[in-house]
């Protein structure tokens, strides 16, 4: 099951507080700002800074 598409338009990255966006694979949500994607585990998305996942 996929993010649901309000939920999406609502999030934001904790961090520098810009739009987030769904990746390809749909498992996780990418702010490209910071460079950072947090993961979706359990249809979830862990939106916290330590759990987040560097980008390169």
């Amino acid at each position: 099951m996929a993010i649901n598409k309000e939920l999406l338009d609502i999030l934001a990255c904790p961090k520098c507080k810009g739009n987030v966006h769904l990746n390809e694979k749909e498992d996780g949500i990418i702010c490209d700002g910071c460079k950072l994607m947090y993961p979706i585990k359990d249809d979830i998305p862990i939106m916290l800074i330590d759990g987040a996942i560097p980008l390169k």
